[in-house]
């Protein structure tokens, strides 16, 4: 079957998240029927490696990471495992096993970035006094195909159901090493994810309750707006605060914000300081070699030229000389791509115990 579209199983029912996590069997009750039904529409008889793709596979994996070997290894012949984080198989998905950063936006925001095994040696990375002024990362091979059915498959479609994003992985540090990930933001909507959907919702609102209020800052597009989506400006609370989706009930204000920023100055400035925020994650990130991509990634990046042309302006102006490039596919083609690496024994992206596990 190499060559050919990948086949796909997909359930919009999120995963349960018990004590330890992500529950195990609820997971495997789902996705080993639908695995072992596209096992014989292949007609193969086993998978030589999965890729497991989970929101918040850091801190909720451990009944994964204790529990999937064996019934993976049982159930479908499975022999390589690798459980990753969600923006490692964004990642994955976007630039294969190149070098570089990914900036995946929808809710929320995170920017990762990455240096495969192997890279770093003899592509002119630099040396500590370098580091503040150059940035880049260099393009390599790999990346998202349709693997052979009978060697490697996905389960990105049903982790990903878990809802969140990863918030404990490496971080922090000043200098990039050479070979490894570096994130930034993906804090969550009360402390980061700054530049997300989120973020520019919740900014859109603001500015409407301010236009109500008749204070400094506001908008009285965005204030027509909320009261066409949520009715009265005064209810807007009551129906908020009790919500416990809110980051998403404010997404879901994000693209209202897009519609006005032609015609209204305070929408445009709010998405050009997403806009910042989103080339500072990716320059946060990026590493240090001789040339870089960058690739943006998720739902909240499809609003368009809004947002998309403050962005690229921000990424030209903090990180000149890299290339912004299209994503190649999103998380589930990133989670093939894993996947076929492992089984071939090719796989380079960096192993984290938060980010990017094998068994």
């Amino acid at each position: 079957m190499t060559g050919s579209p990948p086949l796909t199983w997909s359930s919009s029912t999120p995963a349960v998240v018990g004590d330890r996590g992500i529950d195990a069997e609820d997971l495997l009750a789902r996705v080993l029927p639908a695995a072992q039904e596209l096992l014989r529409e292949a007609g193969a008889r086993r998978l030589g490696a999965v890729c497991v793709g989970a929101a918040g596979m850091a801190t909720l994996g451990d009944d994964l990471r204790a529990r999937l070997p064996d019934a993976l290894a049982d159930a479908l012949g499975v022999r390589r495992l690798a459980l990753a984080a969600d923006a490692v198989t964004a990642y994955a998905g976007a630039l294969g096993q190149r070098p570089g950063a990914v900036v995946a936006a929808g809710t929320g925001l995170i920017a990762l970035g990455a240096v495969p095994e192997g890279v770093a040696e003899g592509l002119g990375g630099v040396s500590d006094a370098d580091d503040a002024s150059r940035t880049g990362g260099v393009p390599g091979t790999g990346g998202a195909s349709s693997p052979d059915a009978s060697s490697s498959t996905d389960a990105t479609s049903s982790a990903d159901a878990a809802s969140g994003t990863d918030a404990t992985a490496t971080g922090g540090y000043t200098h990039r090493a050479a070979t490894g990930w570096r994130r930034a933001d993906g804090w969550g909507h009360l402390l980061g994810d700054c530049g997300g959907g989120a973020w520019i919702g919740r900014a859109g609102l603001e500015a409407a309750m301010r236009a109500y209020d008749g204070r400094d800052g506001g908008s009285k597009p965005l204030l027509a707006r909320l009261e066409a989506v949520f009715g009265p400006a005064t209810g807007l609370p009551g129906k908020l605060y009790p919500r416990p989706d809110r980051p998403a009930v404010l997404a879901s204000f994000a693209p209202e914000v897009g519609r006005c920023a032609t015609e209204d100055p305070v929408a445009e400035a709010i998405l050009r300081t997403a806009a910042r925020h989103v080339a500072e994650a990716a320059e946060a990130v990026c590493p240090r070699l001789e040339s870089s991509e960058v690739a943006l990634t998720g739902g909240l990046f499809r609003m368009g030229a809004p947002l998309l042309t403050p962005v690229r302006e921000e990424l030209a102006a903090r990180l000149p000389g890299v290339r912004v490039v299209e994503a190649a596919g999103d998380p589930l083609d990133g989670a093939l791509c894993v996947a076929a690496a492992l089984d071939a024994d090719e796989l380079r992206l960096p192993r984290d115990p938060a980010l990017l596990g094998v068994v």
